[in-house]
């Protein structure tokens, strides 16, 4: 499945309704052969991240953007939401700072919504 730029906006939107921080969309195609995209999104507090979490799970469907697996619950320092095409991150400050992903996937390209 190819998602497409307003559903890409639309898993934006959705963190950001959950006052979700630091947003980032990284392009992967080309780059990683296990998805397309990397959503990282950052929560103040643990139990923001699961709000997070919990807000993309119930939301995405409707889009058509399948929720495939959850990992990181209910530790919720790093929720990993597997979408196939999209991975979505939702991390703690700490985590996000520690990982770097932004680092590690340096030649992804950072998409402007």
């Amino acid at each position: 499945m190819e998602l497409d730029l307003k559903q890409l906006k639309f898993a934006v939107a959705i963190a950001e309704e959950k006052k979700g921080i630091n947003i980032v969309l990284l392009n992967l195609k080309g780059i990683s052969m296990v998805t397309d995209y990397f959503l990282l999104v950052t929560g103040n507090s643990v139990t923001q991240v699961k709000a997070i979490a919990e807000h993309f799970e119930e939301k995405l469907p409707a889009i058509g953007i399948p929720v495939l697996r959850i990992e990181g619950l209910p530790e919720a320092t790093w929720v990993l939401i597997d979408c196939g095409d999209l991975v979505i991150h939702v991390m703690t400050p700490e985590t996000r700072e520690f990982y770097n992903i932004e680092r590690l996937w340096g030649d992804a390209e950072v998409m402007s919504l």
